[in-house]
């Protein structure tokens, strides 16, 4: 292994390797990410709160709700305190996150993660999410920390989740993928507040055995808050526990160790006293986990990418498709598993809820459909999905209810399977009266994809950040510039980083 990783080998406590690894990182013991690394972070940390202040400009259910509660726990002291978006507040810490992943979460619109390094040989391919970066903001307003610093942790905390989801699929024993992000954020959260290695490892001991979340929270006929608020949930319970350890409770030991914790629970090691993985993280140069994070360009679940490029690059190549709404008869959808499964399930061909909606091919590719037919025009910044295309009225439009009925969805085999979680593999062809049949090809790597080649990205992001961002505040560009400088802050430009004026409190 070259000395740009370090590898946390199963025979050891690989708890304490992660919290010595964490304090080692913070403290710059390492040579540390690339100006490309903290460039990316800060993408996907500006993109995340425009998300989540959006949810709450949108008086969105979950993070109204939680943000509610969070204010109602006002901190005795301030330092002792961290901010809800929008409210200058200092309130409990383990609240104040609670709130704002809540929020940020909310549109899973946010980026993604499919545990993919074939580099090292770690493929598990668990989800993941860019949840987790108010857990940063929230240590920082406790303790006085510099803009680069907070990037540096929050590269931190998506290295530990995002290689965690290349060695363990906790999706394959019914697990939700945010214990990944909690355990991250008790390592980093308490590396900030400077908890020794002992502390680290009994804050995780205690996620890892009281605060283990099932994916029922994303199974049923109609998703419910539970789905979009588990990072918040779970991540609330990570701060509480680093607290705990902080004052002196100590929790389960050797954790990823234990028989009948998680990991060697579902897959027990050949040789007694290991985990199921060797861990390697990086800690140098431009390898780091975030590089190979996936953006998402609007509202969609983001394995529906790959039949989204699809379709809007048929319509580019044959324009006069949209000249003639009538002709288009059938959309046939090929993907691969889990996609299949999970956003293909019989259950969200009649989304209810946007949360199911969200979750739905049929009503996505249908609602883009429809949006294609109504603009005369098929482009990722034309088409891109907003809040508006999942209201109640949305749900329920005649048309695109129209154009699900005739979207048919199938599962590609082994030939797709084999391809994922390298990419995202999907084609999709349709049937015209005129134009007869048209097939996209197989799609890998669609736009917001790291392994996507187009230029445009950055620009699509400043499109959805400000279409977003224009449902909170006044001035999006000047809230963009903020985030966009964060490498520069100050501490104290860091504690009110949150402070945002909204158009509208949610409370």
């Amino acid at each position: 292994m070259s000395d740009a990783y370090l590898t946390l080998p199963r025979d050891t406590n690989q708890v304490r390797g992660l919290a010595q690894y964490a304090l080692d990182f913070l403290a710059g013991r390492y040579p540390g990410p690339t100006n490309a690394v903290f460039r990316r972070v800060e993408q996907f940390h500006t993109d995340s709160v425009a998300c989540g202040l959006s949810a709450l400009a949108c008086q969105t259910n979950a993070p109204r709700a939680l943000r509610e509660e969070a204010l109602a726990y006002v901190a005795p002291q301030p330092h002792l305190g961290a901010t809800c978006f929008g409210s200058a507040v200092r309130v409990w810490p383990e609240k104040a996150v609670l709130a704002n992943c809540s929020a940020v979460r909310e549109w899973d619109s946010n980026g993604t993660n499919f545990g993919y390094n074939p580099q090292h040989g770690n493929t598990r391919g668990e989800f993941g999410h860019n949840d987790f970066y108010p857990v940063v903001i929230a240590a920082a307003q406790q303790r006085p920390t510099s803009g680069k610093q907070v990037l540096l942790a929050m590269i931190l905390l998506d290295e530990i989740r995002g290689r965690l989801a290349e060695v363990f699929p906790l999706r394959e024993y019914k697990i939700d993928h945010v214990v990944h992000g909690a355990i991250a954020s008790a390592v980093v959260y308490g590396a900030m507040l400077g908890a020794t290695v002992d502390q680290l490892e009994s804050a995780v001991g205690l996620v890892m055995a009281h605060y283990i979340p099932f994916r029922a929270i994303r199974h049923g006929k109609q998703l419910s808050d539970s789905k979009g608020a588990s990072a918040a949930l779970s991540t609330e319970m990570a701060v509480l526990s680093v607290h705990r350890a902080l004052r002196g409770f100590i929790g389960p030991a050797d954790i990823f160790r234990n028989a009948e914790a998680i990991f060697c629970l579902f897959e027990r090691p050949a040789k007694p006293h290991t985990s199921p993985f060797d861990l390697t993280l990086s800690i140098a140069g431009a390898d780091f986990a975030i590089m190979g994070m996936h953006f998402k360009i609007g509202l969609y679940e983001h394995q529906s990418a790959g039949a989204i490029q699809g379709l809007i690059s048929l319509l580019q190549q044959h324009p006069q498709l949209l000249q003639d709404p009538t002709g288009l008869q059938r959309i046939r959808i090929t993907i691969y598993e889990p996609a299949f499964s999970i956003i293909g399930d019989p259950a969200k061909r009649d989304p209810r809820t946007r949360q199911s909606a969200d979750h739905s091919m049929v009503y996505i590719i249908a609602t883009l459909i429809r949006k294609a037919f109504a603009l005369q025009q098929a482009s990722w910044e034309s088409l891109m999905l907003l809040p508006e295309e999942y209201s109640p009225e949305s749900l329920l439009h005649p048309e695109t209810r129209r154009w699900m009925s005739c979207i048919e969805f199938l599962h590609g085999g082994q030939e797709y399977d084999n391809r994922y979680p390298d990419g995202i593999p999907t084609s999709i062809t349709l049937e015209h009266a005129t134009g007869g049949t048209l097939n996209s090809g197989l799609v890998m790597y669609p736009q917001g994809h790291a392994r996507c080649e187009s230029d445009a990205l950055e620009k699509l992001l400043d499109i959805k950040f400000q279409r977003l961002a224009s449902l909170a505040v006044a001035n999006p560009q000047a809230l963009q510039a903020r985030f966009r400088q964060l490498i520069d802050a100050t501490p104290e430009d860091v504690a009110n980083l949150y402070s945002v004026e909204l158009l509208h409190q949610p409370y």
